[in-house]
């Protein structure tokens, strides 16, 4: 059985942005906050600015909340809706933010000697994974289910220390959209 934790997003304390621009709400650091290798935070952006950078790092970004925005990653440009998947950029890369049309909320995985990625959860269909770590950013509520059922409240984090084989997310609305993303992780001196 996987030993799991769930993290609610209004439990984590919003640490406003040295550049004034928005807070970011940290729900994992691991294995800790000094030396961590996956991070996962959600972030409030409340005006145009740069991001910081992490050297080393790989970052994922997607919308929670809001219309949009539009990072520029070392001079190319990608807008980032709620329909589009999330945008994999390097830590170290020179990023700017522009909003669409006011503040938005955003979920930012950042993985620093790991592999994985971030994904869209789709209800009814079962997420697999070889990944060593993994998570679920559930923006709505309902079930996970892999080894057991476990409730989710909605901006929650369920994190797996040990990714189980396969999982599935049940929202409790039928027709949210997005219901969420999947989060996973391995240490790249292992072969996922």
């Amino acid at each position: 059985m996987s030993i799991c934790r769930l993290i609610p997003l209004d439990g984590a304390t919003p640490q406003r942005w040295r550049n004034g621009g928005g807070t970011t709400r940290e729900l994992l650091a691991w294995p800790s906050a000094h030396s961590w290798r996956v991070r996962i935070s959600v972030a409030e952006v409340e005006s145009d600015g740069p991001f910081s950078t992490f050297a080393g790092a790989e970052r994922w970004f997607a919308l929670l909340e809001g219309h949009g925005v539009e990072l520029e990653v070392d001079r190319f440009r990608h807008r980032v809706t709620a329909a589009e998947p999330p945008l994999r950029f390097s830590g170290e890369a020179v990023t700017n933010c522009r909003l669409l049309d006011g503040p938005t909320r955003d979920l930012n995985l950042m993985l620093r000697g790991m592999r994985g990625g971030m994904f869209s959860a789709v209800a009814g269909q079962p997420w697999r994974s070889r990944a060593a770590h993994c998570g679920l950013f559930a923006a709505v509520a309902g079930q996970c289910i892999g080894d057991e059922a476990i409730a989710v409240g909605p901006r929650c984090l369920l994190w797996f220390d040990r990714a189980p084989a396969e999982l599935h997310f049940a929202p409790a609305a039928a027709d949210a959209d997005p219901i969420g993303w999947w989060l996973a992780a391995t240490p790249v001196e292992q072969r996922a």
